[in-house]
């Protein structure tokens, strides 16, 4: 198998750092060692931030106004909060830094084994771990890993809903208060509304981040998290249609890198509204009421994966 470097950055040099892991295109354990190894990176920023801002949190003063990062998002779920939104208790920040550093811990022991340790690809580890590797060309292998990928998200949207409906609830700004989301919306034309910009048999600009309540948000992710499931088993089950694969066809790294951009592009728009005009799930008394910073963030950072999703895919058109 040969390994090719020619439309990287690197081109024409011999830099394994700025060559990146374009070189382990072809070699599915090392990439995926690669892989497990960034989302422990991942993992020790989020724990090495939490615990950060919680040793200086100052009582009394809130929190968009110490600039914090991770811990309103952590209120919002309901952690160490009070009526009107004071933060009582800081020792819950703490235990989710202290998680994430472990976690940190782990993915990086699991990135360097299949670095040093598992075979470079990964079909020649046999047992189960064979049937995770992958060629570009084959979509039936492809589905079965997005399928994987389908399924942890799915699970990751029950967990808001677990701890929403039955561990504590969640903020709600709308009473001040944390509250146990007892009788989520489950109407699915209620919740699907919201894509196609109707609230309330209105349309709005807004279109999802019109949302005002916490029963539409946690019915939505209800609703999102059966839909990755049943997605993410359809993908491992069956294999890609000839239409879906014309559309969307897959020929190398570079194809399935520009697809992920473009999800993550629409993602942050997304979240650019929300951020900017959506106090349910950013309640004012830990983001504030001026904005306009960080939904510039997040619009800058869709801009970007944009962008990254043009040039991978013309890159994957030069082969």
């Amino acid at each position: 198998m040969t390994i090719t470097t020619e439309r990287t950055f690197a081109a024409g040099t011999n830099l394994p750092w700025l060559i990146g892991n374009a070189r382990l295109t072809d070699l599915s354990g090392q990439l995926l060692g690669a892989h497990v190894a960034h989302a422990g990176l991942i993992m020790f920023w989020a724990g090495t931030t939490t615990i950060s801002e919680a040793l200086r949190f100052v009582p009394n003063i809130p929190m968009y106004e110490q600039k914090l990062t991770l811990l309103p998002h952590l209120a919002t779920l309901g952690w160490g909060v009070g009526t009107g939104g004071e933060i009582v208790d800081t020792y819950p920040y703490f235990v989710i830094g202290m998680l994430h550093l472990v976690a940190s811990a782990v993915l990086g022991a699991g990135g360097l084994f299949h670095v040093f340790r598992s075979p470079a690809i990964l079909h020649n580890a046999g047992g189960q771990a064979a049937k995770f590797h992958y060629e570009w060309n084959d979509p039936k292998q492809l589905g079965l890993i997005l399928g994987h990928h389908l399924i942890f998200l799915g699970l990751g949207a029950f967990l808001l809903v677990l701890k929403a409906m039955y561990f504590g609830g969640i903020y709600d700004s709308a009473v001040g208060d944390v509250r146990i989301i007892s009788n989520p919306t489950l109407d699915p034309a209620k919740i699907f509304g919201y894509l196609l910009g109707m609230k309330d048999g209105s349309r709005t600009i807004l279109g999802m981040a019109s949302v005002d309540n916490l029963e539409d948000v946690i019915g939505g992710h209800i609703w999102i998290g059966a839909i990755l499931i049943a997605g993410g088993i359809w993908h491992i089950i069956i294999k890609p249609f000839g239409l879906v694969r014309r559309v969307f066809p897959i020929k190398n790294g570079d194809e399935i890198l520009s697809y992920s951009l473009l999800g993550l592009a629409l993602m942050a728009f997304i979240s650019t509204v929300f951020v900017g005009y959506n106090t349910i799930a950013f309640p004012t008394e830990f983001y504030g009421v001026e904005r306009l910073g960080l939904s510039n963030i997040q619009f800058f950072l869709g801009v970007l994966a944009f962008f990254g999703f043009i040039w991978h895919s013309y890159r994957s058109r030069q082969t």
